[in-house]
């Protein structure tokens, strides 16, 4: 069955265990879960998979063991798909707020030395910059930072910034509207993963 779009009663669902994480509440709701979230998900990725590739859906259980927050249930269902380079890829998500559509690096600490060095070259580096300010104006641009710069890193660099970078991702968030329950949310997914190809082409280059 081709994807259709997500039902009222997935942010509905999403609202209800933001409000009660328990097992209680999941036990109740997972056979919504899954035929109202996870089946459209895997509906809405199988359409996207011949341009962007086969997606890993992720498990809807929380890894709560180094975490001070025990909630058991994550609080959204994201899909993902990667492009051959680890933390390298495509990010999709539903939630009670909407829709956020993503794409970008979300890396070990290993890869973050050769990051900041295709950052400092004088080729590389412009044209991430370059990329990255040529996104719609929509599409907003995250990850996480050092609060100071890089050690060895001059004060006076001109991508410092981004230097700081340990992740690099950009992204939409759609509030709810009514197309989010048609079709028409593959049409918004395609377009903002389309827009962010050349950043997703830049970090597989470089970081690989």
């Amino acid at each position: 069955m081709g994807f259709s779009g997500f039902p009222d009663e997935a942010l509905i669902f999403y609202e209800g265990l933001v409000a009660d994480n328990s097992k209680a509440y999941w036990t109740a709701h997972k056979g919504f879960y899954e035929t109202g979230v996870r089946g459209p998900m895997l509906a809405l990725m199988d359409e996207l998979e011949p341009e962007f590739g086969p997606a890993h859906l992720f498990r809807p259980y929380r890894d709560v063991r180094f975490s001070k927050d025990k909630s058991p249930y994550k609080t959204h269902q994201g899909a993902y798909c990667g492009v051959g380079v680890e933390g390298v890829g495509y990010y999709v998500q539903v939630d009670a707020d909407g829709l956020y559509v993503a794409a970008g690096w979300w890396g070990s600490g290993d890869q973050v030395a050769r990051f900041r060095e295709a950052v400092d070259d004088d080729t590389a580096g412009p044209l991430l910059e370059e990329i990255l300010g040529a996104l719609p104006g929509d599409i907003e641009v995250g990850g996480d930072r050092l609060k100071t710069r890089p050690r060895g890193a001059p004060e006076d660099h001109p991508r410092l910034d981004l230097l700081r970078h340990k992740t690099l991702h950009a992204g939409r968030r759609f509030e709810p509207e009514p197309w989010l329950h048609t079709p028409e949310t593959l049409d918004r997914v395609r377009s903002t993963w389309r827009a962010l190809v050349p950043l997703v082409d830049w970090l597989r280059r470089h970081i690989s």
